[in-house]
């Protein structure tokens, strides 16, 4: 059974839509070193290499880790601890696409950077890279990061440029178009919420319906950044 990767707080309505479509919810513990509005997101407190290995942080809870080491994975310590604040909360907050890699260069954790270090490094300025930047297939992106959107276009991505706002974060002014969603599997991107109370709806359906992904909505009502939804294969 596939496997997906969620925030502690996610809602029940979201957790038996995930079931329902017949994965296996994995409740990512969270980190008490961080700030409680991300402090269980999964795009802050880990990193999918690939279908075998995943960089977890540091503190990892150790029962957590037992779990995904006993689904087969291999799980690497990140090399420093996760910090309360900026730039140090977003070591393993990267994109890692199959040929590319983009992040905050100056600020991703030295392990999660020798373990890419066959990709191609793209640096941008926003740290917070993945909380930014949905992924909608292997050559389409969403961001509301200019600079992320930029540097995906050099790289010959269709990007949708969204403006910021309008998706739910307790205990911030607002969430990110990443942390609301998560590619389930080729062709299928899952939302904390439903795309049809979001501001930019239209953009957004229109986005998919070129890439021909289909947007799964695991509740009614605003979206929600919970972190990336990550999946496991």
């Amino acid at each position: 059974m596939s496997k997906v990767i969620v925030d502690y707080r996610i809602d029940n309505e979201e957790k038996s839509s995930l079931e329902s479509l017949g994965y296996d919810v994995l409740i990512c513990p969270p980190n008490s070193i961080l700030y409680d509005a991300v402090c269980g997101h999964p795009d802050m407190l880990m990193h999918i290499i690939d279908h075998e290995t995943i960089i977890v942080h540091k503190d990892m809870e150790k029962e957590f880790v037992h779990k995904l080491c006993s689904y087969g994975y291999n799980v690497i310590f990140s090399n420093f601890p996760l910090e309360a604040s900026y730039p140090g909360d977003v070591a393993l907050n990267a994109v890692n696409m199959p040929n590319i890699f983009i992040h905050n260069l100056k600020h991703t954790d030295k392990i999660l950077l020798e373990a890419v270090n066959s990709k191609k490094l793209i640096t941008v300025k926003q740290g917070y890279t993945k909380c930014s930047t949905a992924i909608v297939s292997e050559n389409a992106v969403m961001t509301s990061d200019s600079g992320i959107g930029n540097a995906f276009k050099k790289e010959g991505f269709d990007v949708l440029l969204l403006p910021p706002g309008d998706i739910v974060l307790p205990g911030l002014n607002y969430g990110f178009i990443g942390g609301c969603c998560g590619l389930l599997k080729e062709g299928q991107l899952a939302f904390y919420g439903d795309l049809n109370y979001y501001t930019y709806k239209n953009e957004v359906l229109d986005f998919l319906n070129k890439h021909k992904v289909k947007p799964v909505f695991l509740r009614k009502g605003k979206l929600v950044d919970r972190g990336s939804i990550l999946t496991l294969g």
